[in-house]
């Protein structure tokens, strides 16, 4: 049974194809591109843009240990409505994902129960202790695609030096969460201006810049390449664009929170804008889109990170950090960026396909012949309103409730199914 997308306008940016084109899919492949192709299904892409299935390099799906808040399953089902083919999962669970049996477990929980491909990153130090280091050789024959103590950062920069050399040996790139701690004090969103208004202690920029340049020293003193999460400072795009003209091998992400708020968002102590990094001033979020679009920011993450309402429903000090994104960021893309002239929408989608894929050489983020079918389409024109009580994700915690996006997705499709489609049914 082969399958048509019709009528659709293919954008794939490996290959730096735009235009109108058919996609034949044939029992989980890409048998044919071309111009009035025919298969025993259609699915008419009319006005839709047709691309490789999008890749988030940092996602939390909380299992085992907090199901309460997110499941394998739920978090593939979410991801699969947001055009989401290929996640990988941080290893901050409970227990944590320190060895090779609980990598296994991950594979084992998405062969079982996603509808997407899942693929664990591991942690690097035992227990994300910062300690000592795991068994990066034993993570790596298991299948895991990356190490990180993601949700801290590694204090010792010995243990760093060690963990970036080890990694590179093992053919694992750092993913690195960078925060000085003891610079917090307790803060709970950006110090400044604001958290000083609201009577609220602050983290300060500080706290990540001095880690970004940190963890980019070792990683030169080592040899290693680094991936720095989730940027939300001027002052850190500053030092990872340095690195780069210095032409070290470092890449960086960031997450739309970062271009569409600003630390303002917290004015009114809801709990849906506290996230780490905090969200930080309008000069930060300038500085986010035009690392953008000049290429310093080599990719888009969402840093889902569901809570339960019941967590977040409490006082600002005491609440979690973290929100959800998988089912909000291409539109928040295009809303965000593409909508003003920031990006194009051929740069959009591979800041969200080959570019993540690329970064941890992962089989994904393409549309070619012969090649796994995991495809997304979407009307970038479509306009909908966010309703947390539709997402497929278990929980709720977006700031977003409640905002008129552009761009919807109409269907993805992995390894050649169907996992999430809208066209020909209810919008």
């Amino acid at each position: 049974m082969s399958l048509v997308i019709k009528n659709g306008h293919l954008i794939e940016p490996r290959a730096g194809l735009s235009e109108p084109m058919d996609v034949l899919v044939e029992r989980g492949r890409v048998r044919s591109l071309g111009k009035h192709l025919d298969g025993d299904e259609v699915l008419d892409a009319r006005g839709c843009i047709v691309c490789p299935g999008l890749v988030d390099l940092h996602v939390h799906f909380r299992e085992p240990g907090y199901e309460t808040k997110e499941t394998i399953e739920t978090g593939s089902r979410a991801a699969a409505w947001g055009g989401f083919t290929s996640v990988v999962t941080m290893p901050n669970t409970a227990p944590a994902i320190d060895n090779a049996g609980m990598v296994e477990f991950t594979y084992r929980r998405a062969r079982e129960v996603a509808c997407i491909k899942v693929l664990p990153a591991a942690c690097a130090t035992k227990g994300r202790e910062g300690r000592e280091m795991t068994e990066m050789a034993e993570l790596k024959a298991v299948g895991a695609v990356a190490v990180t103590d993601d949700g801290s950062d590694i204090a010792s920069s010995w243990v760093m030096r060690r963990v970036l050399e080890y990694g590179a040996m093992c053919g694992l790139k750092y993913l690195a969460h960078c925060e000085d701690a003891s610079l917090s004090e307790d803060g709970v969103m950006n110090e400044g201006y604001h958290s000083t208004r609201l009577g609220l202690p602050g983290r300060p920029k500080a706290m990540e810049e001095i880690m970004i340049d940190r963890n980019i020293r070792l990683a030169e003193l080592a040899r290693a390449p680094i991936h720095i999460q989730h940027v939300t400072t001027a002052g850190g795009i500053e030092i990872i664009r340095r690195a780069k003209d210095r032409g070290l091998p470092v890449t960086c992400e960031t997450a739309p929170h970062y271009w569409m708020l600003t630390d303002d968002a917290v004015s009114g102590f809801g709990t849906n804008a506290k996230m780490n990094p905090p969200l930080r001033e309008a000069v930060d979020v300038e500085a986010i889109r035009a690392a953008l679009a000049d290429g310093t920011i080599d990719c888009i993450a969402t840093d889902h990170a569901p809570h339960t309402i019941t967590e977040k429903d409490v006082e600002f000090q005491i609440a979690p950090f973290g929100i959800v994104g998988l089912e909000t960021a291409l539109a928040l893309t295009i809303t965000g960026l593409v909508e003003p002239g920031i990006l194009s929408i051929e740069r959009a989608v591979e800041l969200l396909t080959s570019a993540p894929a690329g970064i941890l050489d992962l089989k994904a983020g393409e549309i070619r012949d012969g090649g796994k079918a995991d495809i997304t389409v979407f009307d970038p024109a479509a306009e909908w309103i966010v309703d947390p009580a539709k997402f497929q994700s278990m929980s709720r915690n977006t700031p977003f409730a409640g905002y008129t996006l552009r761009g919807r997705v109409r269907a993805t499709l992995c390894d050649g199914v169907l996992v999430h489609n809208e066209i020909g049914g209810d919008a």
